[in-house]
């Protein structure tokens, strides 16, 4: 199961969030739909909603901001993009069947991996360097009736003394799916393979390991957008040095050099109507380093980490006449912009007694952009003639958090101070079409450091039967980034209502919380509950986009030996304050129920995980406040899910 927690300490870990994903002997084991995809697992947290323009590859958002605002990571890796339009969030190029965990941080609590305002999402890889020694592994199918979604995959592990490594391989090919009352969503169809594989070494007290992940997306479908994917790939690859000292100030250090390369195809080859035709290539590639570190010296704990990347995102747009006399239309989107960011964090956290700890961390860095391409510059210099090729900033951040414990309860309270620069869009956008609000878009490379003051607090309480607590978080947003309509410009995309330039509100405020009640009616019966709300305004009073109305869970769950089953309540209560200037309109409330079941089973050290589900069960009909242009979510889906395990 995509279970939340609080990582188990003897005090809470700052608004962090566990979802367990998968781990080398046995997959995803608590999870009565295994084979779901990264996107299904992540919505069921309680800080992170899904922007859904398709059927696959959403955008996680982290107390409502999107990836602008956020840091998403694999194993601390940066990586970025090469779509204009967000086709291909991080999380797209990865599989559940080579994670472990998914550790989401919130607010300046994620500013270990690197500037951020909303927080940070580092997915952990599977790795078997703990695991018994031998020959393990796993076959799986799975089938979902709703959009005849096939999914094979495989993986296998092995470990002896010194050497270890893991590989899996995973298909998924779907066609459009059916919304409730059997409405067909037309060019949401699917297909992709992942492909994984880690190395390690151990010897003495290092272990040296090496890692590549290669994933490719063909005939990606995109209701919601006028445009679809012919192609999505990314090459991802790292070499990690660790060593644990015998002696001594630093128990712990680790050391990863990374390279990963994104390629991107956007067209419309395959929609019958388009005003003009147009191909939409992108390209991202990142080198990138950290180096971290723990030290424990009497009641201090702390860490380190020195990281830094290099990055270059340049995107094309072709656009092709109806007329074949007249000629093409070339421009850059994005016009190759390199990005360069060195920074040091540094954290103590002060143990004053094992019920109190306060701990504080901060971190500085130097961000730079540059634009390489001339024409690229040049087509920017049309608004801003004074526009210089490179842009250097310094990007700040600091933190500290109180926490405390007595008996079944625990408490925790903090702030925090933030920086970032801004993204490639924002900052070198060229006449990018959103789909959302009909606006073309240009970049500002004038803007200043976006600054948030933030606060946050929760309190827990647990004895056998019950666990529940209250999480809260604030930020008031300086020098908020957002598109602004400028009349002064002339929309170039056909049917668009205008030209949006990125500009600075004098600030936004946010609000994100979330009340979790679990209890343990018998040894074998759960009840689990989540009600969230947020609230999000700028500085015209104006609602900002994507803020969540009332969102409510409750889940039934019985567990006993092999067998385990659970049914789910999930809804969301009307969105009122929508923000009709940003694009937005008001989306209904709705309700679904979701029922599964599974069983193992066991002979001699071999299994067989069988789960069988419905989702939406009486085939609803309805979209949330993240789904891209009010595009409806699936109706009544049947899966079929068969994992079978083996070891030797």
């Amino acid at each position: 199961l995509a279970q939340e927690q609080l990582k188990d300490s003897i005090l809470p870990v700052r608004l962090n969030e566990v979802i367990l994903i998968g781990k080398p002997s046995r997959l995803n084991q608590k999870q009565v739909k295994p084979l779901a995809s990264l996107d299904e697992y992540l919505q069921q947290s309680g800080r992170i909603d899904m922007i859904k323009r398709g059927n696959y590859a959403w955008e996680p958002m982290i107390n409502n901001m999107a990836t602008e605002r956020t840091i998403i990571t694999i194993d601390g890796m940066r990586i970025f993009g090469a779509c204009t339009d967000k086709m291909d969030p991080v999380t797209s190029y990865v599989e559940i069947s080579n994670l472990s965990e998914a550790t989401i941080s919130s607010g300046q609590g994620g500013s270990c991996h690197g500037p951020t305002i909303g927080g940070a999402l580092d997915l952990k890889r599977l790795r078997s360097n703990q695991a018994n020694l031998g020959w393990s592994g796993s076959l799986s199918s799975g089938f979902e009736f709703n959009n005849k979604q096939r999914i094979l995959g495989g993986m296998v592990h092995y470990k002896d003394s010194s050497l270890y490594a893991d590989a899996s391989l995973t298909f998924r090919k779907a066609d459009n799916y059916f919304a409730g009352d059997n409405e067909e969503v037309l060019y949401s169809q699917f297909q992709k393979m992942n492909a994984s594989i880690i190395s390690g070494y151990q010897f003495q007290n290092k272990l040296i390991e090496g890692s590549i992940i290669f994933d490719e997306a063909n005939d990606v479908g995109y209701p919601a957008l006028p445009m679809d994917i012919s192609l999505a790939r990314a090459l991802i690859t790292s070499l990690k040095f660790e060593v644990a000292p015998t002696s001594g100030l630093v128990n712990h250090w680790e050391n990863k050099l990374y390279f990963n390369t994104i390629t991107h195809f956007m067209d419309d080859s395959k929609r019958p109507d388009v005003p003009i035709r147009m191909d939409m290539p992108g390209w991202s590639d990142t080198y990138g380093y950290y180096s971290k570190g723990k030290i424990t010296k009497e009641n201090h704990h702390i860490q380190f980490n020195l990281n830094g990347f290099y990055n270059r995102s340049i995107a094309e747009m072709t656009m092709y006449p109806n007329d074949p006399n007249e000629n093409a239309m070339f421009m850059y989107t994005w016009p190759d912009v390199r990005t360069f960011y060195n920074g040091i964090y540094l954290e103590d956290e002060i143990e004053f007694s094992v019920r109190n700890s306060l701990k504080l961390n901060g971190s500085v860095g130097f961000h730079q952009n540059k634009v390489a391409n001339e024409f690229g510059l040049e087509s920017l210099q049309i608004f801003y003639p004074e526009m210089a090729d490179q842009q250097n900033r310094f990007l700040k951040s600091v933190s500290l958090q109180y926490k405390h414990q007595i008996k079944h309860w625990n408490f925790s309270v903090g702030s925090g101070y933030g920086e970032r620069a801004p993204s490639v869009t924002e900052g070198y956008a060229f006449y990018i079409f959103n789909s959302f609000d009909l606006f073309d878009y240009i970049g500002n490379p004038n803007l200043s450091n976006e600054k948030s003051i933030e606060g946050n607090f929760d309190v827990w309480f647990k004895n056998e039967k019950i666990k529940t607590g209250i999480t809260f978080s604030a930020f008031h947003i300086v020098d908020f980034m957002i598109g602004i309509p400028d009349e002064n410009f002339i929309p170039m995309t056909i049917g668009a209502s205008g030209v949006k330039v990125y500009n600075q509100l004098t600030y936004a405020n946010l609000i994100h919380s979330s009340l979790k009640f679990d209890y343990r009616l018998t040894d074998y019966i759960f009840w689990n509950n989540q009600l969230q709300y947020s609230y999000g305004k700028d500085s015209e009073n104006r609602n900002l986009p994507f803020i969540s109305p009332l969102q409510y869970q409750s889940q039934l769950q019985y567990k006993k030996n092999q067998f385990q089953t659970e049914v789910t309540i999930r809804g969301n209560a009307t969105q009122s304050n929508y923000s009709s200037f940003y694009g937005e309109n008001s989306t209904p409330d709705y309700v679904i129920l979701n029922a599964s079941a599974g069983y193992n089973f066991k002979w001699n050290s071999q299994k067989l995980m069988l789960n069988v589900g419905v989702e939406n069960a009486f085939d609803t009909y309805y979209s949330t406040f993240t789904d891209w242009n009010n595009i409806p979510r699936m109706g009544r889906n049947v899966f079929v899910n068969l994992i079978y395990n083996f070891k030797k």
